[in-house]
């Protein structure tokens, strides 16, 4: 982050400004800078071979700590790696076989339950940040095994393992001119980071974007959707970027009070979404939402802007940015046209660099020509539109016939008592599976039963074969530590809530049914089965 470091001294040089305001208050950049003085000289001391900065594994939370290490790494040309503060034993531990850091930076109750020493023989340990310890390695420090990479970000895999993504400077700085460009954001300008900071793609724009702005950078420690709409009101936040859950929520919890006006757009990605359960957010918060496409491998790379109309801002993911190509292709790798679903490939600057393996960069998989294939299913429209149809392993197999979960979801979510829905696999002994749908009801609406989706499904021409099988009420879906949905506990929710249900009201194939109630989070429903 040499550059983006260089570029916030300078403005700073000239003249001090609020650089970041938090849990704790506001925080400027000059005192920033001076904290991050203080922990490259404790990353500098001892170097063994004229590198300070080396790879620095680093706790990251959504507080001024998270900016100024950022800022130290940068002073002193290392790479910056982010780990969650959730992050178990055996992530950790996996994450220290193929980062090796030469420092972890961590609060101390943190860094006693992680095994850093055991992965750092000899470290020694500093303070910095106000209390947060620093375990410095003495080995040598060897930035270039990275190639030219600048952060790693874990994500999860799914074999379990997380996934050491490694984008470069260059990368995390288009992705954020062309962001700040589409949305209208200018220098001095205020963002929001409401998602935890450990996130690659939150990362990038909070603090690589406020980095880039030089203005100041909102963070809320916890997620508290009233907490959010009151210091990005108070702060005059022009831009955020979050999930939809935390989109919808903070629709909800606004209240039609248009509290949001003052920001310019909110992007959001990273899971199933309805447009109109956006469209009713949007009109709640008084911004526009905008519906994206990006993955930590390449961050952020489609948008639409905010004076698009609603169908393309909130029913597709938009176009890619400028200097960026996605494609959908069939299974023998020809590039397919627009209106035809296929597998989406990406190429173009904010491509990673590759993966984190045994302390050095694992190149990605490309095709031949270059593009990476993101497992995603796509869908490109005449007019450069994309739309993302959902992951390619995102199907239920029902007695040998595939199920699009991603299409299912969105045909349930357009209920206009649905807030937010999640369809999932349960068991079925005689098909293999049966669809469930886990359904989180509007404001005000009591439960949504199985009864009122079919009659919904049915109205919106969704083939009967599709139905979802089960539904249960939720109070809300199960989340990730940013706040994604969590689909393997979506899966197991699901799968505990459908074994509750008594054998005698398991779906049959000529006799329909529904489930006893199980208290009000829970509430179950099913419909005869179509064997």
């Amino acid at each position: 982050m040499r550059q983006t470091v260089r570029e916030f001294q300078q403005r700073a040089e000239q003249a001090d400004f609020t650089a970041v305001v938090d849990d704790t208050g506001r925080h400027g950049a000059r005192d920033l800078l001076a904290r991050a003085a203080e922990l490259a000289d404790t990353l500098a001391a001892d170097a063994p071979d004229g590198s300070p900065g080396g790879t620095v594994l680093l706790q990251a939370d959504n507080s001024w700590r998270t900016v100024a290490a950022t800022l130290a790494v940068g002073l002193t040309g290392g790479v910056l790696a982010l780990v969650n503060r959730h992050t178990t034993r055996a992530e950790f531990a996996a994450a220290l076989e193929d980062i090796r850091p030469d420092t972890v930076v961590a609060e101390p109750s943190a860094a006693e339950g992680w095994p850093a020493r055991e992965g750092m023989t000899g470290a020694r340990t500093a303070e910095a940040l106000d209390g947060w310890q620093v375990l410095v390695g003495r080995g040598p420090r060897d930035v270039s095994r990275w190639s030219g990479g600048a952060l790693i970000g874990l994500t999860s895999g799914s074999t379990g393992r997380p996934k050491g993504v490694v984008q470069s400077e260059s990368a995390l700085r288009y992705a954020c001119a062309r962001t700040a460009e589409i949305n209208g954001l200018r220098e001095g300008d205020a963002v929001a980071a409401v998602v935890p900071l450990s996130s690659t793609a939150a990362y990038c724009f909070g603090v690589g974007m406020a980095l880039t702005l030089g203005g100041p950078l909102v963070l809320s420690g916890r997620w508290d959707r009233a907490e959010a709409l009151t210091r990005m009101s108070a702060n005059d936040v022009r831009w955020t970027m979050c999930v939809p859950t935390m989109a919808l929520q903070m629709g909800s919890a606004a209240a039609g009070s248009r509290v949001l006006e003052g920001v310019r757009s909110i992007t959001v990605g990273g899971g199933p979404m309805d447009r109109g359960a956006l469209a009713r957010a949007e009109r709640s918060l008084g911004t526009r939402i905008l519906r994206v496409f990006g993955m930590s491998e390449c961050l952020g790379h489609t948008s639409p802007r905010p004076d698009d109309p609603e169908e393309i801002r909130l029913g597709r993911d938009g176009r890619p940015f400028p200097g960026t190509e996605l494609r959908a292709v069939a299974a023998d790798g020809t590039v397919l046209g627009p209106g035809a679903t296929g597998r989406a490939e990406v190429r173009g600057p904010s491509l990673f660099v590759g993966y984190a393996r045994d302390g050095r960069v694992e190149p990605p998989a490309l095709t031949p020509d270059g593009f990476f294939p993101t497992g995603d299913l796509l869908v490109t429209g005449a007019d450069g539109t994309v739309t993302v149809m959902g992951r390619e392993k995102d199907v239920i197999i029902r007695g040998g016939r595939n199920l699009d979960i991603t299409e299912i979801e969105r045909a349930v979510a357009a209920h206009p008592g649905v807030a937010r829905a999640c369809v999932v696999p349960v068991p079925d002994p005689l098909l293999g599976e049966r669809a469930a749908v886990l359904v989180v009801p509007e404001d005000g609406h009591d439960g949504i039963g199985l009864d009122d989706i079919t009659v919904h499904l049915d109205r919106t021409g969704l083939s009967k074969a599709k139905w979802p099988e089960f539904a249960f009420t939720v109070a809300e879906l199960p989340q990730t530590t940013v706040g994604k949905l969590d689909r393997p506990g979506a899966r197991r929710l699901a799968h505990e809530l459908h074994t509750r249900l008594a054998p005698a009201t398991a779906p049959h194939p000529h006799s329909p049914s529904h489930g006893p109630s199980h208290g009000p989070s829970h509430r179950p429903s099913h419909r005869q089965g179509d064997a």
